[in-house]
């Protein structure tokens, strides 16, 4: 019987494989990797990277990911590959012609999907489903569709489709929205303070109608109305009340980066406090070698319901159908405004 996979997903520090990380990768066992910038040289390059990693578990399968957003979240980029928009730009289209700003997501979905799949990454980190607020810190800002909740919710589901229809699984973020957040997540922990009516109305909306979307991430943002003393990505009130219950969020949750200056205590504190607040998976990125041995000392393996959302999620993933991937560049072009890509 195969063995089950800890509840970790991790990064590397440069463009291949220590011996150090190898080791540790076959004797932690993670689900699977997560790529940035640092690891991202060509095209060859991270083919091989990717075989490695996946090498290093024996699991062919095992899910790599990414953040390929568009515009300034983006870890592949040009020369290399191709620049993709932020999404606030299609958010904009949508507010004269709908059906076009549609199309756009859908296009740039589905070449984005086009560009991971050729590499042998399976998943993106994307889309942003956040609802930016008035005066809001830009953390998000360009990278959420527009302000209006469900322009927001209609255009990103749009994008899951197109990622799903080139074989990559879309991971909805961030859980149960930032963007309300008046400080940047990954420097210190946001507080929000806005009532639960107000939170419902708004920030909530996109996730509830992608709640049966295969993964999902949660922030790290403190929500005064549901729970003053934790973030959320180790607050069992907003995973199981909210994200669980209220959202009906079912796919796989996975935290964000227990690296990020929003959350305190040890790596091994961090990983822990994650796991028993409902996250399914704990996601680890910058590829510090001490931090991932203290998130480690913490990790279990998935657990059968996580293991069940994760086979379900997995099975999304589809042979994606032949396009003409420069004739869908032409037509994003021609939608969005030839030089805003």
């Amino acid at each position: 019987m195969a063995s089950v996979p800890s509840a970790a997903v991790f990064g590397c520090a440069g463009p291949e494989l220590s011996r150090d990380e190898r080791d540790f990768f076959r004797s932690v066992d993670p689900l699977g990797f997560i790529l940035f910038r640092r690891n991202c040289r060509d095209p060859d390059q991270v083919r091989a990277l990717v075989a490695e990693m996946r090498a290093a578990v024996g699991r062919p399968d095992a899910p790599v990911l990414i953040d390929q957003e568009g515009g300034r979240v983006a870890r592949l980029r040009p020369p290399s590959w191709p620049a993709h928009p932020p999404m606030r730009l299609i958010g904009d289209l949508a507010a004269g012609d709908p059906e076009a700003a549609a199309e756009a997501a859908w296009i740039n979905a589905r070449l984005l999907a086009h560009l991971l799949h050729g590499l042998g990454i399976t998943v993106n980190c994307a889309p942003v489903c956040d609802v930016p607020v008035e005066g809001a810190h830009d953390v998000i800002g360009d990278r959420a569709f527009g302000t209006d909740p469900e322009q927001v919710a209609g255009l990103a589901r749009v994008s899951c489709l197109g990622m799903l229809d080139g074989g990559v699984l879309p991971v909805i973020k961030h859980l149960p929205g930032h963007g309300r957040a008046f400080s940047d997540s990954h420097r210190e922990l946001p507080n929000v303070d806005a009532p639960l009516d107000a939170l419902a109305a708004t920030d909530f909306v996109p996730f509830e109608v992608l709640a049966d979307m295969p993964l999902g991430m949660v922030a790290h943002v403190v929500y005064q109305a549901i729970d003053p003393d934790r973030p959320s990505s180790v607050s069992p009130a907003v995973i199981g009340t909210v994200v669980r219950g209220r959202l009906g969020f079912d796919g796989l949750l996975l935290s964000d980066d227990l690296s990020m200056e929003a959350l305190s205590g040890s790596m091994e504190e961090r990983a822990r406090a994650v796991l028993a607040a409902g996250c399914d998976v704990v996601l680890h990125c910058n590829g510090d070698m001490t931090e991932m041995t203290g998130v480690a000392r913490a990790l279990v393996p998935l657990s059968a319901r996580a293991g069940e959302r994760w086979t379900r999620a997995a099975a999304m993933l589809k042979p994606p159908g032949a396009i003409d991937p420069e004739a869908l560049r032409a037509r994003l072009d021609a939608l969005l405004g030839a030089g805003d890509v």
